[in-house]
């Protein structure tokens, strides 16, 4: 069976989560507690040795590392990667963007304000967050006004990518109220057949 490592809490280990769920796939749930140093443990290490979640442990013991290259992985031969070499580049576009334009200050602001407990040192940093933040939300404004989804329009694991530090900018201290498309494409992926909430109990 599948072996999910990750923080409930943590947007990436909630993208795989999904798109586990929305796959109907079999899989376990193994807490690692990053605030306790649990992601430092030697035993966390030997999975990973940069010390981040999620991992994804194969029914053959091999670990696969990265949020977005574990959904690509699991999106293989599904729905929710499109079979057109265009597209599927399309994908991985927008999954750059999520990364490097998009996570460094969004769901980094929500670390510093849910995980850390928002401490005043931080203030300036959280400041510096967001222009770019808002730059970001403002790019998906514009691709979202003509389409449903990111890409093909239709539900990939381009907008599992950017739902998941999305749905919970506000936690960050980004409102959403200047981004009426950016919030219709949330209720959308939220209605998709299949959607779990994040913090959703892991499988039994």
């Amino acid at each position: 069976m599948l072996t999910l490592y990750g923080d409930p809490h943590s947007g990436n280990c909630y993208k795989v989560q999904l798109l586990l769920t929305l796959l109907e796939k079999s899989w376990r749930w193994h807490t690692i507690d990053i605030l306790a140093g649990g992601s430092r443990s030697s035993e966390f290490l030997l999975l990973n040795p940069n010390g981040r979640v999620p991992v994804l442990v194969l029914e053959d013991g091999r670990a696969l590392t990265e949020s977005n290259a574990i959904l690509y992985f699991l999106a293989i031969e599904s729905a929710y990667l499109p079979v057109d070499p265009f597209a599927r580049a399309c994908v991985l576009q927008w999954q750059a963007f999520e990364q490097y334009s998009h996570e460094p200050f969004i769901a980094t602001s929500r670390f510093i304000r849910r995980y850390l407990g928002n401490p005043p040192d931080r203030a300036a940093d959280l400041a510096a967050r967001q222009a770019p933040g808002h730059a970001a939300l403002a790019v998906m404004e514009q691709r979202l006004r003509d389409h449903a989804f990111f890409v093909a329009e239709r539900y990939s694991i381009a907008d599992i990518s950017l739902y998941a530090y999305t749905h919970v900018a506000e936690e960050g201290g980004f409102s959403l109220a200047r981004f009426p498309a950016v919030r219709a494409w949330l209720a959308r992926v939220a209605t998709c057949p299949g959607h779990v909430p994040m913090n959703a109990p892991p499988p039994a």
